[in-house]
């Protein structure tokens, strides 16, 4: 084949995996028991119950960390991002991605890449500032998921992790004398 030639096939190839990439994309896995919302926000009402590791398929829409996602018998409500997880790898989608990689080591040579994927939160408009509102459900929420130090060691036992020791940060240089004390709300310890 002309080197022309070879382009072309690769172009087709990458936007064969983007397509597939965006496709595979938009399925999700409920990381943990939750409620389908009607609207985003947890003061919303509920639609129904998602069991922990159901499948949801997201639409594309999402107002700030909720996502609105449709389960499989056709419900249509909102998540919180954090609430969703990947779609768990299915043998087919293993193998698809492993055809798409021994394809793409005909033209790239011997080194592999792995796509992956992460979820971070847009910073807040001027609007969402002035609209904030205090949750204390949410902070009553997040402290019911707070683990003891015991559950920590307990977690760390159970996984193959291996103590090690840190060493404390420095000490931050102390301000110089004469110039402005800190104020009541500083933290800096005297």
């Amino acid at each position: 084949m002309k080197p022309s030639s070879w382009q072309a096939l690769c172009r087709v190839f990458v936007v064969f995996g983007l397509l597939w990439g965006n496709a595979q994309a938009q399925e999700a896995t409920i990381k943990r028991a939750t409620e389908l919302r009607q609207a985003p926000g947890d003061q919303s009402a509920s639609l129904a119950p998602l069991a922990a590791d159901s499948s949801v398929a997201r639409t594309g829409e999402r107002k700030g960390s909720w996502v609105k996602v449709r389960t499989p018998q056709g419900a249509t409500g909102w998540v919180h991002m954090f609430d969703l997880g990947a779609q768990p790898a299915t043998a087919s989608s293993n193998s698809t991605a492993s055809g798409l990689r021994s394809v793409g080591g005909l033209f790239g040579g011997g080194s592999t890449t792995t796509a992956t994927a992460t979820v971070g939160i847009r910073g807040l408009s001027a609007e969402d500032l002035a609209n904030a509102q205090p949750n204390p459900a949410a902070v009553a929420q997040a402290e019911k998921m707070r683990l003891s130090a015991d559950q920590a060691r307990q977690f760390a036992n159970a996984a193959p992790l291996t103590p090690r020791a840190v060493d404390p940060l420095p000490e931050p240089p102390r301000p110089a004398t004469g110039t402005t004390a800190p104020s009541a709300n500083s933290t800096y310890a005297n």
